[in-house]
């Protein structure tokens, strides 16, 4: 009775032993495949500055002439400070507590500028306080005004505090205005945003290990923050907030242009154009350089109104790919995840990875199209203009891609995971072309409720798992021109 016994115990032992162990390879089997997506996102730990501004030497602004009255224009005294402190081997310059005008100031290497709470830095109202430099602009390399803040061929770069940075920039909107109202009436709605020359609040060009931590800035008169050819850049805590003055055309919360291993987290913004947005050039410009963006992760962060949450392009040509976002919240933004382009950038889109991230009352949760706004996308001289007589940057933009189809983008290889989106005008509008499909999109876990469902046209490979849209027109979503689509909600 006994060895009976036992043998019974040994059995039931080895049956559960049997299933405990079935059990685990088949809950396993989720964890390997992500354990599989975690190692090829093993650059994502990589991303970021990985060196700051070592010296804590001390400099005041105010030792070198600038003036907190909010009124005396103080840009000789902040660059004296700044070239000051970089001649001692770096340090931190700071401010008296107060407010300061000032125009373009530049950072040196090894240099900390910190802007404590008590600080607010005004942009001035005078283009003059701006000087032209080489940079890139909206995917073409020209003159241009150089930012409020500029960081250009340094290396271990901060500028920090819970400061205020208030570029006041209608300045740039109210000229930009009456300039589009000429420039369309011509036909020259495709040039007036490059003619404008409006100036940035923040630019980060051709540096590396540069840190942008905890600031308050406002009103920019173009984009927020524009990093540029740079690697190494961490953009942390920053809250952008374009909307005190008005509607300000073009104000770009965070553009990565051309950059890579960039890492951008808890920052909070509510602009009038792409919130966080990731370019690689336009046209025959973009692909002569041929610079993608690459290695970036955004994290933690909220865009409130402005026109996407994700914005990948129009600026296309140089690719973007390797990118991680997650953990997000979109709340009356334009569109949530937007990849646009056009016939004439080329480029490739891919391996693109959107998780985790919670949408309420956007305009479209998912938009992607290869024909983005044509009025400006597509460049042509109307009548009455000879080309020996216009701008360098004219010719730059009218300049044809060779040969056309190289202006084709693609798309390719998106990964969109643990997404909810409530109140959305319109879940999906994804437009691919006869030459390129949308191809390899993969959706996950993903729960969509908006007026209405929207189309597909040209995608190829689609797979969509456990996704459910829920649409006000009780209409599924219209496929066009499409193959290989999986599992339609």
């Amino acid at each position: 009775m006994k060895k009976t016994l036992s043998f019974d115990l040994l059995q039931k032992f080895i049956l559960r032993t049997l299933i405990l162990l079935f059990s685990i390879i088949i809950y396993t089997l989720p964890s390997l495949a992500q354990s599989k997506g975690g190692d090829i996102l093993d650059w994502a730990k990589k991303v970021g500055a990985n060196e700051l501004p070592k010296s804590r030497t001390t400099v005041k602004v105010n030792t070198f002439g600038a003036h907190a009255d909010g009124q005396t224009n103080s840009t000789k005294g902040i660059q004296a400070a700044i070239d000051a402190c970089a001649k001692k081997g770096g340090g931190i310059v700071t401010f008296e507590p107060g407010s300061y005008v000032t125009g373009s100031i530049f950072l040196k290497t090894g240099v900390e500028l910190r802007i404590d709470k008590e600080v607010i830095l005004l942009g001035s109202q005078n283009f003059d306080d701006y000087p032209e430099i080489n940079t890139r602009i909206a995917g073409i390399e020209m003159k241009w005004p150089a930012a409020l803040i500029n960081v250009i061929g340094q290396k271990r770069v901060a500028i920090t505090g819970n400061g205020i940075v208030n570029a006041r920039g209608k300045f740039c909107w109210e000229k930009y205005w009456v300039m589009r109202k000429s420039y369309d009436s011509k036909g020259l709605r495709w040039i007036v945003d490059y003619d404008a020359k409006r100036v940035r609040t923040f630019l980060v060009q051709e540096s590396s290990n540069v840190t942008l931590k905890g600031l308050n800035l406002k009103n920019a008169g173009f984009w927020t923050v524009q990093l540029l050819y740079s690697t190494k850049i961490t953009v942390d805590g920053l809250t952008i907030r374009n909307n005190e003055d008005g509607h300000g055309p073009s104000t770009d919360g965070i553009d990565i242009d051309s950059s890579s291993w960039i890492l951008v987290q808890n920052c909070d913004i509510d602009c009038n154009d792409d919130d966080f947005c990731l370019k690689s050039g336009r046209d025959w410009d973009g692909l002569r350089v041929n610079r993608p963006t690459e290695y970036v992760v955004i994290r933690k962060c909220i865009a409130r109104k402005g026109g996407g949450l994700l914005t990948l392009g129009s600026e296309t040509s140089g690719g973007i790919r390797h990118v991680l976002a997650t953990d997000l919240l979109a709340k009356g933004t334009g569109n949530g995840f937007h990849i646009k382009s056009a016939t004439t950038r080329g480029g490739i889109v891919e391996d693109i990875h959107f998780q985790k991230v919670q949408m309420d009352s956007v305009g479209n949760a998912f938009k992607f199209t290869m024909n983005w706004n044509p009025a400006y996308s597509y460049s042509s001289l109307p009548k009455g203009f000879s080309v020996d007589s216009i701008p360098t940057h004219w010719k730059t933009m009218l300049h044809k891609v060779d040969p056309p189809s190289a202006g084709i983008p693609h798309f390719k290889n998106i990964y969109v995971n643990d997404i909810n989106v409530d109140f959305a005008k319109c879940a999906i509008s994804a437009e691919g072309l006869q030459e390129s499909f949308l191809e390899n999109f993969n959706f996950t876990n993903t729960k969509v409720n908006a007026n209405i469902s929207g189309s597909i046209s040209f995608g190829k490979s689609w797979k969509l798992n456990n996704v459910k849209i829920v649409a006000k027109d009780n209409k599924k979503l219209e496929l066009k021109s499409c193959v290989e689509i999986t599992e339609l909600p």
